[in-house]
């Protein structure tokens, strides 16, 4: 596993760069408003951090106006996974991989 790639049963992708992106801000101005080093966010936003404090999270929420929603989604590909698909009743025959 490269250190890009999530760990095994994590998901979760952070949209950090879209959301800089779609408001014209940088990671330096982001980093500046919410009192989190360059470094932290650049895990964050590289999808390489194993976790977040809520803390944290609030002020990313607040700096970019967003709902932590728009900030972490899951990916797509596990939406595919039979794990997920059993416990919502569907068998791993009935889930179609694109």
């Amino acid at each position: 596993m490269s250190p890009a790639e999530p760990e095994e049963g994590h998901a979760i992708h952070c949209r950090l760069d879209e959301l800089l992106a779609e408001r014209g801000m940088t990671l330096t101005q982001l980093s500046e408003r919410v009192g989190v080093n360059l470094v932290n966010l650049s895990v964050l936003k590289n999808n390489r951090a194993r976790a977040i404090r809520f803390s944290t999270l609030t002020a990313l929420c607040r700096a970019l106006d967003c709902e932590v929603g728009e900030l972490l989604v899951v990916s797509d590909s596990t939406r595919a996974r039979p794990a997920a698909a059993g416990r919502a009743g569907l068998h791993a025959a009935d889930i179609r991989v694109h």
